[in-house]
């Protein structure tokens, strides 16, 4: 290709793109990919950093591929092109196998000038294959900074992009972009793309943005905060939290409060959380309630706000995550809610980010005597899913096994005479991430100028003035005491309860609902002290608080039955929370639920498919006639993974029954730390 102009680029860019110019540093890095140099692209969101490399990829003859994490991103960049006539597709897990594999055809056809693909789908053996047949002017690479071990969202399966980015021909053009790269990571990515790469560093500065950090005592301070202030704020926002069962009890809580929002996470299917996507981008809710799993990719450049209820683990996630607001240049807030206390949780996902080293050994040794897989090996060792999975990318990594196809199933072989396993890297890796924890709290409590310090953090030292924050010269905010919003909490505390997802197209089960919740409540406390020490009946209390939840979801409902749970480890303590629930609604009782094996308690087995397994064909009944068409309420003490209770639904319905109905006194935490 000739060397083009910017003036003929530009041209090409108003035709093609319906936009006027480049800015100046967007020019630099087409300029430099259109020549053929591979770049490092290090600037803010809203920036513009895909236009780097759509545009050169619709002067390139052959085809671009673009690998992202984000389907959000994905969707909304291929609608955008196809409007534009740019022929452009995509792999990922969110489309049917039919339709990956057109993609995978009309790129070999050369029918694509842009083909998007999850990283992940490079361990799929098709794409593998394929992806020799096509002929590739251009690759980039989105977020970036997943490469890095030491990136704050480092994904093994981007290792595979060098691997493949190692291989294509040196004068091949290669973009990588991330808006969040420390210098370390930035270092670490450049000695991991073979070549010549050029570096281009952006101002990181979002001047639009003001930022505040509001000090609070307790997760109740947190809501009464939202509740007084949210409404107040202008436009739509995003509330960030540490955890799923946080953007459920906000949500609830807003729905109380009549504040129009939707509770957003990665557990969510995938139409769910396009509707909510789309709901947030068409202003539909005053706010959307997230784990971290929200925003990378949404196209929305006017949202007005984002909260954080939880600190993240680094200044490099909070700029991530605020860097989606705003990109209009308008006006934005920008607040944290801070708490010292709440360090907890992110030193949780540090210190459980990689699993212990005993647990590589267990799966190195499972893998040294037989051929297996990932679900083999959850199975064989009681682990869970992301265990496993992230086990096997660290010892592919360190070459101590190798990927095998056997009956066309993708299996572990071990490679003999490799190297020990290392396990001190992901030490120097944790060390590094409380580093970054510390120099988050720092950010909270530091009274220089906010901006500066994320700017410093993120190594852009540009000297300038920074005037954008509530140590500067914005006021500051405090979270104050309010009878009124103390009494609508009170309120709302008597009302919440948690719901039971178990409704399933192979049941008549409905879902159900919880008193409270386990692991961080005092009823989780007086639950422990029956069940493991001996503390005798579930106390009046915890019985009043089942039928609070009971009246608050199911009382216009009339059953014919009740049945409990047969208990693993509690004795009576069910059997006679039953006896009392059903003297005092007055449903007939059944004692002929029965279990005809012995099961593992499910708080022991650590993946889906062992707690499935541990209750599949497990409950009989004494007569099976005495379900038939009735509606049942079935009663349990805890909630976990919800295997045993869907299990009991299935049971119950091949036998006849019209409904079920489970009320449990307390639902599980553990499961929404991720």
């Amino acid at each position: 290709m000739g060397e083009m102009t910017r003036h003929e680029a530009e041209e090409i860019l108003r035709k093609r793109f319906k936009i006027n110019s480049f800015y100046d540093e967007q020019w630099e890095a087409i300029s430099r990919i259109l020549r053929g140099e591979r770049i490092l692209l290090i600037q803010k969101t809203g920036f513009g950093k895909s236009l780097c490399y759509q545009f050169p990829a619709i002067c390139f003859e052959h085809l671009t591929i673009v690998f992202s994490p984000l389907i959000a991103l994905m969707r909304d960049q291929i609608s955008s092109l196809q409007a534009l006539g740019i022929a452009a597709k995509s792999i990922h897990s969110g489309q049917s196998i039919e339709e990956n594999l057109q993609a995978i055809e009309e790129a070999k056809q050369g029918l694509l000038k842009i083909l998007y693909i999850a990283p992940e789908r490079q361990e799929n053996s098709t794409w593998r294959d394929e992806i020799k047949n096509m002929k590739i002017s251009m690759v980039a690479i989105d977020e970036a900074h997943c490469i890095s071990q030491w990136g704050h969202d480092f994904r093994p399966s981007y290792r595979r992009i060098i691997n493949l980015v190692q291989q294509l021909p040196k004068y091949l053009p290669i973009l990588a972009t991330t808006a969040t790269a420390t210098k370390q990571v930035e270092e670490d990515i450049a000695s991991q793309m073979s070549g010549e790469l050029t570096i281009i560093r952006g101002n990181l500065l979002r001047d639009n943005f003001k930022l505040y950090v509001v000090e609070v005592e307790s997760d109740d301070e947190k809501l009464m905060w939202l509740a007084h202030n949210v409404p107040r704020l202008e436009g739509t926002g995003i509330i960030y939290t540490g955890t799923i069962s946080d953007t459920e009890t906000i949500n609830r809580w807003f729905e109380h409060l009549q504040i129009p929002s939707m509770a957003y996470s990665g557990k969510l299917k995938s139409e769910n959380r396009v509707e909510i996507e789309e709901g947030l981008i068409n202003n539909t809710w005053k706010c959307v309630i997230s784990t971290n799993a929200l925003g990378m990719g949404i196209d929305k450049p006017d949202i007005r706000f984002i909260i954080h209820t939880q600190f993240p683990q680094s200044p490099v996630h909070y700029y991530q995550e605020i860097g989606r607001a705003g990109r209009d240049g308008k006006p934005t807030v920008i607040i944290l809610l801070y708490n010292p206390e709440d360090r907890d949780l992110p030193e949780y996902f540090i210190e459980n980010a990689k699993p212990s080293k005993n647990l590589y050994q267990i799966i190195i040794n499972s893998i040294q005597n037989d051929l297996l897989g990932q679900l083999e090996l959850m199975k064989k060792n009681n682990m869970n899913q992301t265990q496993v999975r992230v086990i096997c990318g660290d010892l592919l990594e360190q070459n101590i096994i190798r990927e095998v196809y056997f009956e066309n199933r993708r299996k572990y072989e071990f490679i003999l005479n490799s190297e020990p396993f290392d396990h001190s890297f992901y030490e120097k890796v944790k060390e590094a991430k409380r580093k970054e924890l510390d120099a988050m709290m720092d950010y909270a409590e530091t009274t220089n100028a906010r901006m500066e310090y994320l700017c410093k953090h993120l190594g852009d030292s540009s000297d300038r003035e920074f005037t954008n924050c509530d140590n500067t010269n914005l006021p500051k905010h405090y979270y104050r005491p309010n009878d009124h919003w103390e009494n609508e909490l009170r309120k709302f505390r008597q009302e919440d309860f948690p719901i039971l997802t178990v409704e399933s197209k192979k049941s008549n089960i409905i879902n159900g609902v919880a008193g409270s919740y386990y692991g961080a409540t005092n009823v989780g406390d007086v639950i422990h002290k029956c069940k493991y020490e001996n503390g005798g009946n579930f106390p009046n209390s915890l019985l009043q608080l089942l039928l609070k939840a009971f009246n608050a979801n199911f009382r216009k409902m009339k059953f014919d039955l009740i049945l409990y749970v047969p208990p693993t480890v509690s004795g009576d303590l069910v059997r006679n929370l039953a006896e009392r629930v059903s003297n005092t609604l007055r449903i007939p009782i059944s004692h002929d639920l029965v279990k005809i094996r012995k099961t593992s308690a499910q708080k022991m087995l650590h993946n889906q498919y062992l707690k499935r397994d541990n209750v599949e064909n497990v409950f009989s009944l004494k007569d099976p006639q005495i379900v038939n068409g009735k509606k049942i309420l079935l009663i349990d003490d805890i909630y976990g993974s919800g295997a045993t209770i869907k299990e009991i639904g299935k049971f119950l319905t091949e036998h006849g029954a019209e409904l079920i109905v489970p009320i449990v006194l307390a639902k599980t935490v553990g499961s929404d730390k991720l």
